[in-house]
């Protein structure tokens, strides 16, 4: 009779082979206790030097640069965090997360956003934020998408970093038209009151933290960071997966 060890050895390799990582990006085997190869993690259109107040790629950044628009219209959040650029894969796979149900890519995105947040606040000597926010969706556009891929992304990050979430917060009343394609003038002017706080007193004095998927032209960060600090937040960091160019 054979050595029950011997049929122990051979389940255990066929086990650890059906269930080793495999890359999320290139399928090939993964080379780290990540869903990203480590040579796919070197390829993604990482953030590199940037305005240090709105996070748009700049060809010449310090840690204290800050592009011409925040020196001539300081926005109202007090950073953004963000880790990639907007561009391919990122292009691809967070509009199949935000539009398409695809909530597998932001589980394998949110681990990312985790390590570049705790490295930005590491870097600064900051404190993490009080609170951390989703974006919020008017309650018929949720209806219709089915979930709200901010709150999807801020589940993990607020876990991993401890951090309470605050759904209640801020809220969305007004279901304005989708901010694709306008302009930075028309986004501004389609956004125009369209948050607010329903419980502003619970907010007094705390540093807060916005998630989104993308930041855009900062239209929207400005504007509920406008709006939680009217409610009497101390600050407002936006944080997000991407930052358009």
């Amino acid at each position: 009779m054979q050595d029950p060890l011997v049929y122990i050895r051979s389940f255990l390799n066929q086990s650890l082979t059906l269930f080793s990582r495999h890359c999320q990006l290139c399928l090939g085997p993964s080379d780290n206790t990540s869903d990203i190869c480590s040579a796919c993690q070197a390829d993604l259109p990482w953030l590199g030097q940037h305005c240090a107040q709105c996070a748009l790629p700049l060809p010449e950044a310090t840690s204290s640069t800050l592009c011409g628009s925040c020196l001539t219209q300081p926005p109202a959040f007090r950073q953004v965090v963000v880790p990639f650029v907007y561009r391919f894969p990122l292009d691809s796979l967070i509009p199949a997360f935000k539009y398409h149900h695809q909530l597998a890519y932001g589980r394998l995105l949110s681990p990312l956003l985790i390590e570049a947040i705790r490295h930005h606040y590491a870097e600064r000597d900051q404190a993490l934020p009080d609170r951390l926010i989703p974006m919020p969706l008017h309650r018929q556009r949720q209806a219709q998408r089915g979930y709200n891929q901010a709150f999807e992304l801020a589940r993990p990050v607020a876990r991993a970093l401890q951090i309470p979430l605050d759904r209640h917060s801020l809220l969305r009343h007004q279901s304005t038209p989708a901010q694709q394609g306008l302009s930075a003038r028309e986004r501004r002017r389609n956004l125009r009151d369209a948050f607010y706080c329903p419980q502003p007193q619970a907010l007094t004095g705390l540093h807060l933290a916005v998630l989104d998927d993308v930041v855009t032209t900062g239209a929207t960060a400005n504007e509920v960071s406008r709006t939680l600090l009217h409610a009497g937040a101390a600050s407002v960091s936006i944080w997000a997966l991407a930052r358009t160019p």
